[in-house]
């Protein structure tokens, strides 16, 4: 296997674990109180921000870097696991955007009502990159003529 199956595999697994942290902390962000223990307040701004650059900031460039490695050649499996990864970035962020409605009003900022929608909107291209994937045919090589 070449370089861009595992970093292909690397992405998709990027965007699974972006997409439990973001359950995570939408499922917090509901049943949490409003004023903790120990006067820790809970913040979800910088969390949220920091999910993005550990999982989807990197499995984003992952998945471009792959597309890039194997596009002149086309790979089915590196497409498919681009699909798969963007597939588990657009559901997971449908199923987050299910649980904004019961957020403590003391949770909602600008960072958790618009991550959601744009990692739904971020998924889209990612998903028909590695349909174009499936679709390229692998070129010929150049026949030395001399």
């Amino acid at each position: 296997m070449g370089v861009e199956v595992w970093i292909a595999a690397a992405s998709m697994g990027l965007f699974a674990m972006f997409v439990g942290e973001m359950v995570s902390i939408y499922n917090y962000m509901q049943e949490a109180p409003e004023d903790m223990e120990f006067g820790i307040i809970f913040e979800p701004n910088p969390k949220i921000l920091q999910f993005i650059s550990i999982g989807a900031a990197p499995a984003s460039v992952m998945a471009a870097v792959s597309f890039i490695l194997s596009k002149r050649h086309g790979s089915r499996k590196v497409g498919m696991m681009i699909i798969i990864g963007g597939a588990t970035l657009l559901a997971g962020m449908a199923f987050c955007y299910t649980y904004q409605d019961g957020i403590d009003p003391v949770y909602i900022t600008v960072a958790t009502e618009i991550s959601p929608p744009l990692f739904m909107i971020v998924s889209i291209p990612v998903i028909i990159f590695g349909m174009i994937l499936l679709r390229a045919k692998p070129r010929r090589p150049k026949r030395p003529y001399m």
